[in-house]
């Protein structure tokens, strides 16, 4: 903690916060009344979901479990990539160091895990959530990592008008309140940074969290799904250090005697939400507007609505039904194994003669010149339609597949209906076509989520504390890169980009395809820059930049325009030369700053160019010869100008005053 923290926090501790916590308590209820029922229909679909106490002499359906592993297998794999780019000059080089930057942290952050938790709530629940606050810091090992942690739907409660955590652009829709509830031992309580330390008394502290309690009944119905027995608030009470204790997490609006208008803040209550045990203010900007640390994700959202459609809505009551038409169906099988009998009593005496036994003779009393008809016989009952029940039971399977465009053979199924291969391609596409809706509308909440990760960034990363050190594996091998906050912020929030990998790739693939067949009509023409349409080839072949430079080398005139481009951006004048190739400097130059020397400098190859067209014999045309002073090669003619006569050796413009002078001494945009 930071002194201005300790001096805010120790402000804070005297400060009566009982209208605070009136307020929040308030505003729980309302948000409980509101989203209870919800939260009680979700206990009882994670039961459904992985049901552990079912009726063992029945069965139970998996159409949700197959459906929500088919949609995350598909989302899942699809992993969304990140690129940042700069709104001003000179952010080029910043944006490539945040997008390596959070493919750097993709790691660090776990986020593959947290991806798949996330994803899992957004599909099960409607709407995930993703609070980023925290980050582990510790500069003299130069470690500086955020840490989004998962929200559980099944405790967050909100502002029952609210549409979304942060609403649209302009805020409509963004919740006044909402939070949670967590459990939270006593040194995780002391270490807490904006917790009032003084006011810590534990044993007044209650471990449950009231009647109003989320946490209680999820606990409960999660133990209750997997067949665990929930634990009893007396055995928490008796852990010692170990303890934990009930504490809830609120987020609200607030005006304090340091704030001219509400703001918002971050509230943690104890005892039933009556007492505040420590507060935060809520800093994080999105552009003019202060917003709250959360990211929200929804799947199949609808509009101005909160929840949005969840799979389960979906797919409950098809499971259901199926299971009611399995266990239907196992016991007319079981009906026909084992058929009901009637049977005389007065010929068989004993109803122990009738089990099963091999080799088993009953005795019947059996009159004279009577028979063993109709001693016994089966009774007659109605026959179960087992045609119908097989037609609801596909009917319900199919519904549920159409809704969530889950086909068997996106199951990893074989469909018992023939298709032809047209046919099973037409449907793959359209799947595909939904998935890609699905992938966009993730890449909503993964751009927020990015920008929170900036944000983060921007507002803890210290200017002369602070250095993140990459670690960056090319062709040549691991290097590490380190990075101080000019290298990592910018003046202007940097634009984000977010694209799914599977599109993408296809799009490369198509790209790719088109390329080739370009060239290949392209190259036919003696000026075509072929070194670009090679390494535009190698990178929708997915090559890296490393990878492109070690096959194809950089040549000497790259690498001579490269460092120009560092005096052109300081708006230093730099010469043109005969044997420069002018379209190879051309191209490189335009990544300079847009400086008078800059402009000058490409008007200077420009000029180079129009001279070379017209009189091409003023320049060398050994230009390797040129670049180095070599000597003439053995046996080969002197060259012939007219206007220098013969020249044993090509030489540079300031060798000679009768070549043109091609940079110009100023240039006017």
């Amino acid at each position: 903690m930071t002194k201005n923290e300790e001096k805010t926090t120790k402000a804070a501790e005297e400060v009566d916060y009982t209208s605070l916590a009136k307020q929040c308590s308030a505003e729980y209820t309302l948000a409980w009344k509101n989203q209870k029922p919800k939260k009680d229909e979700w206990n009882v679909r994670l039961k459904l979901y992985n049901n552990q106490k079912r009726d063992k002499d029945a069965v139970g359906d998996t159409t949700l479990f197959t459906v929500m592993q088919t949609v995350i297998a598909s989302l899942y794999t699809d992993r969304l990539d990140v690129t940042f780019e700069g709104r001003e000059d000179g952010d080029e080089e910043t944006a490539e160091n945040l997008t390596q930057m959070a493919e750097f942290d993709y790691d660090e952050m776990g986020k593959a895990i947290l991806d798949y938790d996330w994803l899992w709530d957004t599909c099960f629940f409607g709407r995930g959530l993703v609070a980023m606050e925290e980050y582990e810091r510790d500069p003299k090992n130069n470690v500086f990592v955020p840490m989004p942690q998962v929200i559980d739907p099944l405790l967050f409660l909100h502002d029952p008008l609210a549409t979304s955590v942060n609403g649209d652009r302009s805020g409509k829709g963004a919740m006044r309140f909402g939070g949670y509830e967590v459990k939270m031992t006593k040194q995780d309580m002391l270490d807490h940074p904006h917790f009032f330390k003084d006011k810590l008394k534990f044993d007044d502290i209650s471990h449950g969290g009231g009647t109003e309690s989320l946490l209680r009944d999820a606990i409960e119905s999660r133990d209750y799904a997997q067949g665990r027995q929930p634990s009893l608030k007396q055995e928490e009470s008796s852990l010692g250090d170990n303890t934990q204790y009930d504490v809830t997490i609120w987020y609200t609006h607030w005006k304090s005697s340091e704030d001219s208008r509400p703001a918002k803040y971050k509230v943690y209550l104890i005892n039933e939400r009556t007492e505040v045990i420590g507060i935060q203010k809520i800093n994080r900007k999105r552009g003019k507007r202060i917003v709250f640390p959360i990211i929200d994700r929804t799947l199949y959202p609808t509009a101005h609505d909160w929840d949005g459609t969840s799979i389960p809505d979906l797919v409950e009551d098809k499971q259901r039904a199926r299971a009611i038409a399995q266990n239907l169906g196992l016991k007319a099988m079981k009906a026909d194994l084992y058929p009901m009998y009637i049977y005389d009593s007065n010929r068989i005496r004993n109803r122990n003669d009738l089990n099963f036994e091999f080799n088993k003779f009953v005795p019947a009393d059996i009159p004279d010149g009577g028979s063993v008809t109709g001693a016994i016989q089966p009774i007659n009952k109605a026959s179960p339609n087992l045609n119908l029940i097989d037609f609801i039971y596909n009917s319900l399977d199919t519904s549920a597949q159409k809704a969530t465009a889950t086909p068997e053979i996106q199951q990893g199924i074989m469909s018992e209906e023939k298709r032809t291969l047209g046919e099973v391609n037409i449907i793959a596409s359209k799947v595909d076509t939904r998935y890609s809706l699905a992938a966009k509308v993730l890449g909503w909440s993964e751009r927020e989520f990015w920008y929170h990760w900036y944000a983060l960034y921007d507002e803890n990363f210290a200017e002369d504390i602070d250095e993140k050190v990459l670690r960056i594996v090319g062709a040549f091998g691991a290097k590490w890169r380190p990075l101080k906050r000019g290298d990592i912020i910018t003046h202007l929030l940097p634009d984000i980009k977010i694209e799914s990998r599977a599109v993408s790739r296809a799009k490369e693939l198509e790209e790719r395809k088109m390329m080739i067949e370009y060239m290949n009509l392209v190259f036919s023409d003696e000026t075509a820059n072929r070194r670009y349409g090679l390494k535009q080839l190698g990178r929708l072949s997915g090559l890296t930049k490393d990878q492109i430079d070690r096959l194809l080398p950089p040549t000497i005139d790259e690498r001579i325009a490269e460092d120009q481009n560092e005096m052109l951006n300081e708006n230093k004048l730099v010469p043109v030369l005969p044997e420069d190739d002018h379209n190879v400097h051309l191209e490189i130059h335009t990544k300079a700053k847009d400086t008078d020397a800059t402009f000058a400098h490409i008007e200077a190859h420009k000029k180079a160019l129009s001279i070379k067209k017209t009189n091409p014999e003023l320049f060398p045309t050994d230009i390797a010869a040129a670049n180095f002073g070599a000597d003439q090669p053995q046996g080969q003619a002197p060259i012939q100008n007219k206007t220098m006569g013969n020249i044993p050796t090509p030489i540079r413009p300031s060798q000679t005053s009768n070549q043109p002078n091609i940079v110009p001494k100023t240039y006017q945009r």
